[in-house]
């Protein structure tokens, strides 16, 4: 390589973040020598990164790519690698080839890792891929050795779709009992093979006959929530996107964007725009009867932001948790909108950083939950507007953990709960949130379109934004951004920035080969 081209298919930097604490926090800490960029790269021409998780008892960190799997150390040396691919397949191929015959002509396909999670009971990673309808392996952590490839039922098909960012996991774990897996997922028109949220079993045996089944199924109910196929009559490529999802208290939520069809002011035709949600289960809900979704969004000047990028659950901290009247302890969503609500695949620059408060959602949901419970209104789901189903009263209290009935779900909220805008970005859209409370500060990390980093903390007066650009310039999109706090970095956290594909003009004195 020469000259200022660089074309690598893929690198991580494990970016130290000392050098940009708060002023005011850094003046506390002793002095550090400058520590230098670390970075990982794969020379393969196919091979780009999809996922990064980060084992928060260790620091090792997994790396989910197109045909293989990594383990890196703490400071990104090679531990341990798995190939997942490429293999004989079609994506029309249903159930897998490696199931029954299939007649569709069969070629070589690559596999791209859709879902990494570890599962630290049982000291294991959990690998989803794109070929044979979205089965998973399950890896042990310290070399990678496959513990497990579960196949033969269709509960062992996640789905179908092969984009890196079509499926997101949530593990739910017990001292006493088996964990349970949700699991949600784009489902690419193909309602009949995939539920697009469901809750499945994790055995302690990686190779028990059970993994990945639901947790509850019967011939009437069963642990999913299905779309309906005449959804497709009215908006043909409809789907839910999972942008996001984590458990909090007795719930598990997950972030999404979803295609409705709306008529605008003055008009009497309806067009198709794209709405964000947060959707709300409970933890213990095996028939889904508490599933709720409420749009979320958000405005500043006049200006609406309404499509859904990021998101990161952090804790509000001291000074944030007084200026919202909260408690330190909350849970706060860090969450990044672009402009609009119109153009999901090439959403506009102009972006903003906005948080929610997690109990104020709650408390929306559960205000919904009891009008319902009244009589009041319809279910209002986009999705069930075919049905327009309407609310059945019922004498009943529902508090903070009601967990819903076989009547009125699954249950919608029409009135948009509104995110408190703490910066907007006119022209490198922002597109990865990470956040985090450092002495009583609650900092938030936001990377942008171009592979700028923005650091953002909490003043008296409000959010504060510093670029941080030093590093990254006309680099691609970050895919991810992570939050590592393992044993050993005490005086400062390190980020873990994920790039994919091409990476042009990257300055010589960070990546030269």
């Amino acid at each position: 390589m020469s000259g200022d081209r660089w074309r690598w298919t893929g690198f991580v930097l494990h970016f130290l973040l000392c050098a940009m604490t708060l002023p005011s926090v850094a003046r506390q800490q002793p002095s550090h020598a400058k520590r230098p960029f670390l970075n990982f790269t794969v020379d393969m021409a196919e091979v780009y990164f999809n996922h990064l998780v980060v084992d928060e008892r260790k620091g090792h960190i997994y790396l989910g790519a197109v045909n293989w799997i990594y383990k890196l150390s703490s400071d990104l040396e090679v531990q341990a690698f798995h190939q997942t691919g490429p293999d004989i397949d079609n994506p029309k191929c249903y159930p897998p080839r490696i199931v029954q015959p299939c007649n569709e002509p069969l070629v070589s396909t690559n596999n791209i890792n859709k879902m990494l999670l570890i599962d630290y009971k049982e000291n294991r990673l959990i690998a989803c891929g794109s070929l044979y309808q979205g089965i998973c392996k399950l890896l042990r952590l310290d070399d990678l050795f496959k513990l497990g490839e579960p196949f033969h039922n269709k509960e062992h098909y996640l789905s179908g779709v092969n984009e890196s960012g079509s499926v997101f996991g949530v593990i739910v774990s017990y001292s006493n009992m088996d964990d349970k897996l949700f699991i949600a997922t784009a489902v690419d028109g193909k309602p009949e093979y995939f539920p697009t949220i469901s809750s499945r079993k994790l055995p302690k045996n990686s190779e028990a006959e059970g993994m990945f089944a639901y947790v509850f199924h019967d011939e009437f109910v069963a642990s999913m929530i299905k779309i309906p196929s005449d959804t497709f009559t009215i908006i043909p490529d409809f789907d839910i996107y999972y942008i996001y999802g984590f458990s909090s208290g007795n719930f598990v939520y997950f972030l999404t964007l979803q295609p409705e069809m709306i008529s605008p002011p003055g008009s009497t035709t309806k067009e198709q725009v794209y709405t964000s949600k947060l959707v709300r289960l409970c933890k213990e809900d095996t028939a889904f009867n508490s599933y709720v979704e409420v749009p979320i969004g958000c405005e500043k000047n006049g200006v609406e932001y309404r499509l859904l990028q990021a998101a990161y659950l952090s804790k509000a901290g001291a000074i944030l948790a007084r200026s919202l009247g909260i408690r330190p302890e909350d849970d706060l969503l860090f969450t990044v909108f672009s402009k609009g609500q119109k153009r999901k695949m090439k959403s506009l620059d102009e972006s903003a950083l906005c948080i929610f408060v997690l109990k104020r959602i709650n408390d929306r949901i559960k205000e919904r939950l009891q009008s319902c419970y009244r009589g009041e209104g319809t279910l209002d789901l986009a999705w069930l507007k075919v049905k327009d189903i309407p609310c059945s009263s019922a004498l009943l209290t529902i508090d903070d953990n009601f967990c819903g009935l076989d009547m009125n779900a699954p249950l919608g909220v029409s009135e948009m709960v509104r995110g408190l805008p703490i910066f907007t970005e006119d022209r490198d859209r922002m597109t990865s949130v990470i956040a985090y409370v450092y002495k009583n500060h609650s900092l938030a990390f936001v990377g942008t379109k171009s592979g700028k980093l923005k650091k953002t903390w909490w003043l008296k007066s409000g959010y504060l934004g510093r670029l941080r650009n030093d590093s990254f310039r006309r680099t691609l999109p970050s895919l991810s951004l992570i939050n590592v706090g393992f044993e050993g970095f005490v005086e400062y956290k390190p980020v873990l920035i994920l790039f994919s594909k091409l990476i042009t003009q990257c300055g010589s004195h960070l990546f030269r080969s």
